[in-house]
């Protein structure tokens, strides 16, 4: 067995080794991050101040916001930064953050899809319940539930990842830290506490995605049952999308995780990471909210209102 070295930093290799490329990257990433950092702003602010979104699904989605403008920020502006500046370390802290917050913002984000398609199920199924079942301590009781869940995963992966010895090699082949990648850095076989933990995970997010499926299959045969074609297609519009972002981002955090570790890390790596890490924090600003009439409504309320305020 080789031996445990103390480490100090890490080495992220990122997506290539060719400057004019690392530049691309860094301005593709940039460009997204200030999508992404506008779309969610933006919902958390007109969430807040109209008074017509003070409803329980807008509750979560100015959640979803924020743990979207959160989890987008541990990756991407440390890429960028390191990137701009030619560096590629990261500090031993800074990993071990990197990878508690990834991990807590992923399920804390899983169990909050979750909670919005059964929002969304009994709003369409059980309309004549919906004020009574989803009340203002219901909402604030599984939001404040769900939090404390992806905290608690965060942590468990945290300490059995870093728990384990670490050879001389620091290099992760990836543009952030994640865990598949600090076990290809150990000098210990012995996985069994990251096992376990995945497992515990892995469970936990496939009872998760059963509950969107469920509350999705019932939402869908109502929506069949909707005479009006315009109402079908309108439906559709909108769960589908929702759908398809849970099914990316479940199956590329599945795939990034549940993937037997390799001495040969490859491409595609780096590759699935963005789908979990990037994709959805710009995408759900889209389809969640911004294509909402709602939304339309109060963003041009809010145009309005401060076209007479600078008047």
């Amino acid at each position: 067995m080789t031996n445990a070295t103390l480490v100090t930093e890490f080495i992220l290799i990122g997506f290539s080794e060719v400057r004019e490329l690392q530049i691309l990257h860094a301005l593709l990433f940039l460009l997204i991050y200030l999508v992404a950092l506008l779309g969610n702003l933006l919902i958390i602010v007109l969430t807040i101040l109209d008074k017509q979104l003070h409803t329980p699904m807008y509750f979560f989605l100015k959640h979803l916001s924020f743990l979207d403008l959160c989890y987008i920020s541990v990756t991407v502006p440390k890429f960028i930064s390191n990137t701009l500046a030619n560096s590629n370390s990261i500090s031993f802290l800074g990993c071990l953050s990197q990878v508690f917050l990834v991990v807590f913002l992923a399920c804390t984000e899983l169990a909050l899809l979750t909670v919005m398609s059964y929002d969304r199920y009994v709003a369409i199924c059980n309309p004549l319940h919906y004020a009574v079942i989803m009340k203002r301590r219901t909402c604030v009781k599984m939001a404040a539930s769900l939090w404390f869940s992806g905290g608690i995963s965060g942590l468990l992966h945290t300490a059995t990842g870093f728990s384990l010895p670490f050879c001389e090699s620091t290099k992760i082949h990836q543009f952030f830290c994640e865990i598949p990648q600090i076990l290809r850095l150990s000098c210990s076989d012995n996985y069994s506490a990251e096992v376990g933990a995945l497992a515990i995970t892995s469970s936990l997010s496939f009872v998760c995605f059963l509950s969107i499926s469920i509350s999705y299959i019932h939402i869908f045969s109502t929506v069949l049952k909707i005479p009006s074609v315009v109402g079908r297609s309108k439906a559709f519009s909108t769960c589908l999308p929702h759908l398809i972002v849970v099914t990316v981002f479940l199956n590329s955090a599945a795939v990034a995780y549940l993937k037997p570790t390799s001495t040969f890390p490859s491409s595609l790596d780096i590759l699935v990471s963005v789908f979990y890490t990037v994709l959805p924090p710009t995408l759900n600003p889209i389809i969640y909210s911004l294509r909402n009439k709602d939304m339309k409504t109060a963003l041009r309320k809010l145009v309005r209102r401060s076209h007479q305020f600078s008047l």
